[in-house]
């Protein structure tokens, strides 16, 4: 929305920002990060598209991406485009973001953690913005129940109300899943 840098690092000092990601990735690298990061549906236009400016110029700008990607979605339908363009540009940004943070590898290595550090009966919720890490977090207390070390885990999803979004706009994205730590000692 806003002209700046296209860091999108959560601690600026570490690692590299994504403007230097997109300056070191190959099309299909990239392509594919859209695709797991955030489910673009136009990951290969959009994939393209960068890495054909890329050859031009560097991509230093958030506003220069969001460019970038606008011209990539003109074969859209007039009517549809604006919205579209809107979308995508959340989800190659959270891409982006997950990337650089490495974020999917951050929740891995907690999730892994999380039955080692609950004591027994202790209980575990956790937040998720998107389908890629809910994914995670289901699939994982799903197998610790399996295995035993979860008693019980929410069989669905808990989405907030309408009435939440309305006064928080942020919220309308958020799953909530918890899992309950079972009381038998078997997982030390």
């Amino acid at each position: 929305k806003h002209e700046g840098p296209l860091d999108l690092r959560l601690n600026p000092t570490k690692g590299i920002s994504a403007a230097q990601r997109i300056a070191d990735i190959s099309l299909d690298e990239l392509e594919g990060m859209l695709i797991e990061n955030s489910d673009e549906p136009y990951a290969y236009e959009v994939a393209k598209a960068v890495i054909d400016s890329r050859r031009r110029e560097k991509i230093e700008t958030t506003t220069r991406l969001r460019e970038i990607i606008e011209k990539a979605l003109q074969f859209l339908p007039a009517k549809e485009r604006k919205d579209e363009i809107k979308k995508c540009c959340a989800r190659t940004f959270q891409a982006l973001r997950i990337d650089v943070n490495s974020e999917f590898e951050v929740l891995d290595s907690f999730l892994e953690a999380l039955p080692h550090i609950l004591k027994p009966g202790g209980k575990a919720a956790i937040l998720t913005f998107h389908s890629g890490e809910d994914r995670m977090v289901k699939k994982s207390f799903q197998y610790y129940a399996r295995e035993g070390i979860y008693s019980d885990i929410a069989k669905d999803v808990i989405r907030p109300s309408a009435k939440e979004c309305a006064s928080n706009p942020r919220a309308r994205s958020t799953k909530f899943r918890w899992a309950v730590r079972s009381d038998v000692q078997k997982y030390e």
